[in-house]
């Protein structure tokens, strides 16, 4: 894969807030990572992270009620936060393609999917009705959808799941983007057409050197697909590092959790490894490393005061002070 010396994304010190009667500071918190061109970058955590909320406020795809306050989004040099609204219809399914997690609920039930790819190269592109069409068939039988010519007249509902999921692929890389930003892609496919999915999208990120940003809950997707990855926990960013080190040495006590409580292959135990309680809700974050309550190594003192980001090694870093000050070695109690 090819690699740029400029992020495709930029995200730094990224805030999001719930704002009106029922204020919220800090659901997502002083998130920062890069995508680079032709790499697959992972934001990886528990339901309740902020990993949706951290993809969507990339292209302004918020709630009215949530909101960016603070931070910076760069995409291709252009500043997403303050960026008008044509810019951004000029952004959204063109340079950047979206995948969204429910394809049926995503997709337009009362379109052809030929009609719904087509429209965004007429829109972007400038192409005829015909010349649109042609290339929603090429696209239809480029993601590996068997007799495009006539499924490219079918309706959504008329497709599986995985065909389904092929035809947001196909409307997501129609106008050649430099990224494309995928949500839960393969969470409600089995896991015969997870592979398939997950295949479509590593030959296409090849051929067309495309900058990936994975949105999963799955470690096994993670472990297969992607080049890096972005822990987040509780709306803040917890450790970042490049995939096969993040996997044979994480430095924080959650990715450690994380990954224990995944089956490996060799680790005959009846019972998996379970993370205590759950992810605490908005308003509700305590002081300091928010992971401290579950955390099996928290100390109090230490642990309920700010955590600034360590690089206990180059490329990874971490937002444990106990970790950061060599006060805790994972290596010696993993």
């Amino acid at each position: 894969m090819t690699q740029a010396t400029d992020p495709v994304l930029s995200v730094r010190g990224l805030t999001i807030d719930l704002v009106g009667p029922t204020r919220q500071r800090g659901l997502v918190e002083d998130v920062t990572f890069d995508v680079p061109q032709g790499r697959s970058v992972a934001l990886i955590g528990e339901s309740g992270c902020g990993k949706t909320l951290t993809a969507m406020s990339i292209l302004r795809l918020l709630p009215p009620e949530l909101r960016v306050t603070a931070g910076e989004i760069r995409f291709a040099g252009t500043d997403m936060v303050s960026a008008s609204g044509r810019t951004l219809r000029g952004i959204r399914g063109g340079p950047v393609g979206m995948v969204f997690q429910d394809p049926m609920s995503s997709l337009n039930p009362t379109m052809t999917v030929g009609d719904q790819i087509a429209e965004a190269r007429r829109l972007h592109l400038g192409e005829s009705r015909g010349q649109a069409r042609a290339k929603a068939r090429e696209l239809l039988d480029r993601v590996g959808i068997a007799n495009a010519a006539r499924r490219v007249d079918v309706y959504p509902f008329e497709m599986s799941g995985g065909m389904q999921q092929r035809v947001m692929i196909a409307a997501a890389i129609a106008c050649e983007p430099r990224l494309v930003i995928a949500d839960e892609p393969t969470t409600a496919l089995d896991v015969t057409i997870q592979a398939e999915i997950l295949e479509l999208l590593r030959s296409l990120q090849e051929q067309m050197g495309l900058a990936v940003l994975l949105v999963t809950h799955d470690l096994g997707v993670v472990a297969d697909f992607c080049d890096d990855v972005v822990v987040m926990y509780a709306g803040h960013v917890v450790e970042r590092a490049p995939v096969e080190p993040l996997f044979a040495r994480p430095r924080h006590p959650y990715t450690l959790a994380l990954l224990d409580s995944v089956p490996q292959a060799g680790r005959a135990r009846t019972m998996l490894d379970v993370i205590p309680g759950r992810v605490p809700p908005a308003g509700a974050f305590p002081t300091g490393c928010r992971f401290q309550p579950r955390c099996r190594f928290a100390v109090e003192q230490v642990c309920a005061a700010p955590q600034p980001e360590f690089e206990p090694e180059p490329g990874h870093r971490c937002r444990c002070v106990r970790v950061g000050t060599h006060e805790l070695s994972l290596e010696k109690v993993s």
